[in-house]
């Protein structure tokens, strides 16, 4: 797999939960994705019963899933505690549009076979090991469930990663995302039934440098590299980023975003998968009674 790379988990969680006060404040993005991210619930064959948001953050998708599926049991999880406490102002009376749960994704709290609908939003670019992520993922949606989630690309934020490598090319200063085709490759391996997916390029605009920096510390996106640099970075490198970064003729600057989506279904009974110990397929202890001889 290309671009191979680790990330520090502890600061990925530290940031988002001191991230929690203002994420809202600073994400337009992330809605639109979100919304965008939605139409594809056309997928479903039925409304689902039981749906999970993973990487819930303060509950916006939450939210707007409950309202989609008003029968269904909504669940929000997200690793940093503080963001949950956020989301509980778009649960509704006493938390009744959804649930909040704090987890790992990595390590789901939940019995197999527990969601018709796994929904995330830009939360997986924040995972290391993607393949062993997408085997948990499959391993808590029920045969036949959809998996529906989005995440950065290579290309997001490009414009300032190169401004850092001119001003300090020795350390990395921005997190990098996993290219569209490696995690197809990840689903594939995890036993994700045909997926799909898409890359669509989107390109915000913001009066300076600084302003772009804001955005990011105020959505807990920072610079989660395990091999960055620690502590402060100095205002001379600052500095000589800051003059790297490209300006556009009227003064302001552009950042690009790379938007990946993927959709796909577990396995149904009896379907082969394809796991990373080889190919298997699962049958309930019903299905097998029926099947035998008598």
């Amino acid at each position: 797999m290309s671009g191979r790379f680790v990330l520090d988990s502890v600061q990925v969680r530290r940031a988002f939960a001191r991230a929690a006060r203002s994420y809202e404040r600073h994400d337009a993005l992330q809605r639109e994705v979100g919304a965008r991210l939605r139409e594809q619930l056309a997928l479903l064959d039925a409304p689902p019963a039981r749906v999970l948001d993973l990487g819930a953050g303060t509950g916006l998708g939450s939210a707007a899933l409950a309202a989609a599926f008003p029968r269904a049991q909504v669940l929000a999880l997200d690793l940093a505690l503080p963001m949950l406490k956020a989301a509980r102002r778009h649960a509704g009376l006493l938390g009744r549009a959804y649930a909040r749960v704090a987890g790992d994704a990595q390590r789901l709290p939940f019995a197999d076979g527990a969601f018709d609908l796994l929904y995330s939003n830009l939360c997986i670019q924040w995972i290391s090991e993607p393949l062993p992520l997408f085997v948990e993922l499959l391993r808590v949606l029920r045969p036949g469930g959809l998996l529906l989630l989005s995440s950065f690309g290579p290309d997001t934020l490009r414009e300032l990663r190169a401004a850092w490598a001119a001003a300090d090319g020795e350390h990395p200063h921005v997190s990098r995302f996993l290219d569209m085709h490696d995690l197809g490759d990840v689903a594939l391996a995890a036993g994700l039934r045909d997926p799909v997916l898409a890359s669509e390029p989107l390109t915000l605009t913001y009066a300076d440098v600084d302003a772009l920096l804001r955005e990011l510390k105020g959505l807990g996106a920072t610079n989660a590299d395990a091999a960055r640099v620690r502590g402060l970075t100095g205002r001379t490198r600052l500095a000589r980023m800051r003059e790297a970064y490209p300006r556009r003729p009227d003064g302001r600057i552009a950042s690009s975003w790379e938007i990946v989506y993927l959709h796909g279904h577990a396995p149904r009974e009896g379907e082969p998968r394809r796991t990373p110990g080889g190919q298997e397929a699962t049958f309930s202890l019903q299905a097998l009674r029926r099947s035998r001889p008598r």
